[in-house]
């Protein structure tokens, strides 16, 4: 006895320690992997996603320091005004972005990267990555400090900075991350083409100021008037004017003074190609915007030019087109969707439902029967709940009509009215459905399937509309699920009056005999299946047989010719 217990103990203690290492094994698999060799979970915490938040406001950060450089050194160069009297300004913010360089170089340096999709988080890797790139020698000549040669060529030389241009990349990359995450990626390209204009404007204008200056003020009429003029003293009328000036020359509009020397004949030469370029720049960009916005609008809303085409073709009679304008109209003015499967058929499946499950799932789940369903069920229904626009006064669905779709009313109101189409029952307001218990196919709805009431739209009403085949297909996955459905159907039918229970019972008995039938149907196929086989190995290994016979049979008359050469000539005689 002592044995047993001893041995049932033991079993016991194995059984504890085997179910402890499942769990410990089962939670090991739970948490993240760590991986010696692909360190892409370790020091997380320090270290910036590129696609992450924090990355981008750093990027916008770095634009003001690029953007400093790029407008102000070339502005100081040809402006000398402008250098000497805010010089001390312009050191401070000189050295500011230097500061601000020295930290983004060090932001690269924890920055990850992807490697086969999963982001690399080891800094000795990420460095070695971002060492080994061309960006790391551009960030490095843009951090060179150049401004020791302030000690040879003084303090107002502020082209010794030059080198700072290099980090332009970070300017494109920030536009880049802006453009594919800002609603409005259009307007965002028009207003960096101008902001491109504007800089090109600028650099033009300090160029020929500074032009002007090694030609003479007032040489001709076509530099710079004389600065010592009292109108043009100041310097911000010496720019603005300078800045005039390269408007009217790079945008061709004329009325400029022609002009004189080479140097000046070479300025315009080279800002005539400039505009030339620029202007079929800004024309492409400006088309590659209109399409575009055309194209958006093609993938959101029906087209609307093929509709009028077909309308003027048949003669379709003028009240008929105008509802047709007017829904139109409705749904470009409110922005209004019918087609949202289709825009975004390119995202993943699982993504798709996401954003699906995001907009239309609170709808979906506000329906009666759809209450307390498995929400992988409902995940699947949001991707088939299809958009549909009622104009006033048109009709949803009429009594009689068969029933092949339950509705859910997104935003407008719609009234049950009698059969003259005037006298309103109810109405029904956002959030509100109707057509569920048609597309259940309940067993004993004296109704069948058919509509029960007239629905009418007041305004204009979006609804959702399921079909009974997209239901079925979704419940073919989910039987448990179907039966809760037809269930609630039931009940609300029992509510309604328009259940016959022994009609239900009479076409239950039935389905369930024929299923007995088909049942027995099967088992006689295969039984059927089972003997047919049998018949055909016996066949075939008949077929066998005979088949060795008939050789062994050739092969023993081969023989007996040979022994008996004149047999074949006496049996010709």
């Amino acid at each position: 006895m002592n044995t047993l217990t001893q041995m049932m103990s033991h079993r016991m203690e194995r059984i504890k320690e085997e179910a402890k290492m499942e769990k410990e094994e089962i939670k090991a698999w739970t948490q993240p992997m760590e991986n010696t060799v692909n360190p892409s979970t370790r020091n997380r915490s320090s270290i910036l996603d590129p696609a992450g938040n924090w990355y981008y406001c750093w990027l916008n950060i770095m634009v003001l320091p690029v953007t400093y450089n790029w407008v102000i050194i070339i502005c100081r160069s040809c402006f000398p005004e402008l250098q000497y009297q805010y010089l001390p300004v312009w050191l401070s913010l000189d050295y500011l972005c230097d500061v601000l360089y020295v930290m983004d170089i060090i932001a690269n340096f924890h920055t990850g990267f992807l490697e086969e999709g999963i982001l690399v988080t080891d800094r000795h890797l990420i460095a070695r990555h971002y060492i080994s790139s061309s960006k790391f020698r551009w960030d490095l000549i843009s951090v060179l400090p150049t401004d020791f040669l302030y000690f040879k060529l003084g303090i107002h030389t502020p082209a010794v900075r030059i080198n700072r241009f290099l980090r332009f990349h970070r300017l494109f990359e920030s536009f880049d991350r802006t453009e594919t995450r800002i609603p409005y990626p259009n307007a965002f390209r028009i207003c960096k083409l101008m902001a491109y204009i504007f800089v090109v404007i600028h650099w033009n204008s300090c160029v020929y100021f500074a032009l002007s200056s090694f030609i003479g003020f007032g040489k001709d009429k076509w530099v710079h008037p004389n600065i010592t003029d009292s109108d043009f003293a100041r310097l911000g009328r010496q720019y603005l004017y300078s800045f005039y000036f390269s408007t009217l020359i790079l945008t061709t509009v004329g009325d400029i003074p022609p002009p004189v020397q080479e140097e000046e004949w070479l300025f315009m030469v080279v800002d005539f190609l400039i505009a030339v370029l620029g202007f079929a720049t800004i024309m492409g960009s400006m088309t590659s915007v209109v399409s575009n916005m055309n194209s958006a609008d093609e993938a959101f809303y029906p087209n609307y030019d093929n509709v009028k085409l077909y309308l003027k073709m048949y003669k379709v009679n003028r009240s008929v087109k105008k509802k047709v304008i007017a829904w139109h109209q409705h749904l470009q003015i409110y922005k209004k969707l019918t087609n949202e499967n289709d825009i975004l058929q390119n995202l993943p499946e699982k993504l798709r439902v996401e954003v699906a499950v995001s907009v239309h799932l609170p709808i979906l789940s506000k329906v009666q029967i759809f209450q307390n369903c498995e929400k992988s069920l409902l995940e699947e229904l949001v991707l088939k709940l299809k958009p549909q626009v009622y104009s006033p006064g048109e009709y949803v669905c009429k009594k009689g009509d068969i029933g092949r779709e339950m509705y859910i009313i997104k935003e407008g109101k719609l009234a049950v009215v009698a059969d003259d189409g005037v006298t309103q029952f109810a109405e029904l307001g956002e959030g509100n459905y109707f057509g569920e218990i048609s597309i259940l196919n309940i067993r004993g709805n004296t109704s069948g399937n058919r509509r029960t009431a007239n629905i009418k739209s007041i305004g204009y009403s979006d609804l959702f509309c399921l079909s009974k085949e997209d239901l079925r297909d979704a419940l073919r996955e989910y039987p448990d699920a179907k039966a809760i459905l037809e269930q609630k159907g039931r009940e609300i039918l029992l509510k309604m009056n328009k259940l016959d229970e022994q009609l239900a019972d009479e076409l239950a008995a039935k389905e369930q005999e024929l299923e007995m039938k088909v049942g027995r149907l099967e088992s006689n196929l295969d039984s059927l299946q089972t003997k047919l086989a049998r018949l055909l190995a016996e066949l075939e290994s008949s077929a066998v047989k005979m088949t060795q016979r008939i050789r062994q049979l050739e092969w023993e008359i081969s023989l007996w010719e040979e022994k008996v050469p004149g047999a074949t000539g006496a049996d010709g005689k």
